[in-house]
């Protein structure tokens, strides 16, 4: 099994709640505040939808199926410690988490691990060139902060011969997990060719446990219609058949009404 290099030193997100308060961002509130958000746009058309389709699924259909709570979300600033600038994930899962109530407090506005207790669950990392370091810098920083499934999604192969590559903390260092499976997480990740907001290409899914795709909130209105158009296709079939029955009752001399 391929291993990364070694990270040696983990981050200790608890010392810094030593005094515990029930303030949310309490446990930073003494320093300097972290800068949340810089309103600088970085994505391209493709990363965009591709976040988009990973989050629509998980609120529009992988929540009616799960019983545990989660927050999902896309080019979010999470934050290990106040003194470490907030790492910017393409998209995270935690599990077991709610949102804070409100969004525009600082310490509300961004995920800080101090807050939410623990890392997100998943972190995803869409590659559009070879200045991000998915492969290196983040691979690392993410293993430090204690994620425990970190994916890169490299479709035109930019940092590795491979489009997908899924790793899986093992102490402090992350190891290659083969199959998209994440077991704890109770969801997979796939690649499927399909068409997504009016364009085909090779997108990045999330599945359950047979491989079968867990679709967005459009899908699952296009599956509802198409559902109840074979209902009704059905219900026609069994109108015209007994139509067609009660009239060769009639040329046999027969009442169908009387049965």
């Amino acid at each position: 099994m391929h291993t990364e290099p070694a990270i040696t030193e983990t981050v200790d997100v608890s010392a810094a709640r030593a005094e515990p308060d029930e303030r949310p961002g309490a446990w930073w509130l003494d320093g300097d505040q972290p800068v949340t958000e810089d309103d600088t746009p970085v994505d391209n058309l493709f990363s965009a939808k591709q976040q988009r389709l990973l989050v629509d699924a998980l609120y529009s259909s992988w929540a009616t199926t799960t019983a545990r709570s989660f927050l999902a979300d896309a080019n979010v600033g999470v934050f290990s410690t106040v003194e470490q600038p907030a790492i910017v994930p393409d998209v995270f899962v935690s599990m077991d988490v709610q949102p804070h109530d409100g969004w525009w407090e600082t310490f509300e506005r961004s995920y800080f691990v101090g807050d939410y207790g623990k890392p997100p669950d998943v972190v995803i990392e869409i590659v559009s060139n070879t200045k991000g370091h998915e492969a290196d810098d983040k691979l690392g920083r993410y293993a430090e902060m204690g994620v425990p499934y970190y994916a890169i999604f490299d479709p035109n192969q930019q940092v590795g011969d491979e489009v997908l590559r899924i790793y899986r903390l093992h102490g402090a260092t992350y190891e290659r997990w083969e199959g998209g499976w994440l077991p704890e997480i109770g969801v997979g990740l796939m690649l499927w060719t399909g068409r997504f907001e009016e364009r085909t290409a090779t997108w990045l899914r999330w599945c359950d446990a047979d491989g079968t795709l867990i679709p967005t909130g459009a899908e699952r209105a296009e599956q509802a219609e198409e559902r109840a158009k074979q209902e009704r296709e059905r219900a026609e079939q069994q109108r015209e058949r007994a139509e067609r029955l009660a009239a060769r009752l009639r040329e046999l001399g027969i009442d169908p009404d009387a049965f």
